[in-house]
């Protein structure tokens, strides 16, 4: 399984905008040039996390983007649905009529079970954890990888 630039992008930019939860809204400007992402390509992404609530905007001199809610309420499974969608890795494992060899496929289940491991793991990690770790690998937390 690979994860999309959509996904990877998207996960840094809102964990750019929860290390900067507390203080401030962040320009997509800032979140771009902090992440090596195109601000174009980057403003696609903030609309989809606008669209389904996680985050917000603030208009004017001072503003930007922010967090919806707390880091520690925005888990990682919520930016990927938002990004990439809920239909399990195979289509055929949340929309089996799409698949005329549903009843007999020996691997629908096992990519059911892989889908289902993987939610869990991405349910159980929250933008709060993400940030957190960010500022235990980068001293001033303003500029991380991932």
């Amino acid at each position: 399984m690979k994860l999309s630039t959509r996904t990877r992008y998207g996960t840094r930019a809102m964990v750019d905008l929860a290390l900067g939860y507390e203080t401030r809204p962040v320009s997509a400007k800032d979140i771009a040039q902090n992440q090596g992402v195109s601000r174009k390509y980057l403003e696609s992404l903030l609309a989809a996390l606008r669209n389904v609530g996680l985050i917000r905007s603030v208009r004017g001199a001072k503003g930007g983007h922010m967090l919806a809610r707390r880091p520690g309420q925005i888990t990682l499974r919520e930016i990927f649905d938002a990004l990439e969608g809920c239909d399990g890795f195979v289509q055929c494992t949340t929309h089996p009529q799409v698949c005329e060899r549903a009843k007999t496929c020996v691997t629908q289940e096992v990519w059911a079970q892989m889908y289902a491991a993987c939610m869990e793991i991405l349910e159980a990690t929250t933008l709060e954890d993400l940030a957190r770790r960010a500022r235990e690998k980068t001293p001033s937390a303003d500029m991380y990888y991932i």
